[in-house]
């Protein structure tokens, strides 16, 4: 029988790093933009204006440094986990990174299908905006890191959650453009 408590904390260990990768990226109001306002063949914006250079450096710094932090605390956190014969999914410098360039990386896929629907930037597509980083997260890691489809599951309902009240406090706090 699955443990769902213990999958809970073992998806939450893995998401903390994609969580600082996607959200640190809006505070650094980069200038910027990847796709160099470059068109794609349909002549809309490869990505758009919310992806820039500054916001990618910045999320791949947080979501790294998240995961550091994570590596520095994980002997004590798994000494405590031991008890219930529990092991944390490994953390690392490198699989920080993966997660952070995964979660970076998924974000500019949903903004790429966002565009190719013609949506303008902003314009809130459910599910879509709440699991590109997660799944690219999860993509970008799952070989060198323990994610079990119940920690899949776990990360994907508990983002839709998390996603929106932090987007309701960058919008709050003038961030965020969209409370989305």
């Amino acid at each position: 029988m699955v443990d769902l408590w213990i999958e809970f904390v073992k998806a939450m260990f893995i998401l903390f790093p994609s969580y600082a990768a996607n959200g640190f990226p809006p505070l650094a109001r980069g200038r910027i933009p990847i796709d160099f306002k470059k068109k794609w063949f349909d002549g809309n914006r490869i990505l758009g204006d919310g992806k820039t250079f500054e916001g990618f450096a910045m999320g791949l710094t947080a979501g790294t440094f998240v995961g550091v932090l994570e590596t520095l605390v994980l002997p004590l956190i798994n000494s405590y986990a031991a008890v219930w014969n529990v092991q944390i999914p490994a953390m690392n410098f490198f699989i920080g990174f993966l997660i952070s360039l995964g979660a970076l990386c998924g974000d500019m896929c949903g903004s790429f299908i966002k565009r190719r629907l013609g949506l303008p930037r902003g314009k809130e597509v459910l599910f879509l905006d709440q699991w590109n980083f997660v799944i690219g997260s999860i993509i970008f890691a799952f070989a060198f890191t323990e994610i079990t489809i119940w920690m899949i599951l776990i990360m994907l309902l508990i983002t839709l959650l998390i996603h929106r009240i932090a987007n309701i406090i960058g919008h709050k706090l003038n961030v965020k453009k969209e409370p989305w």
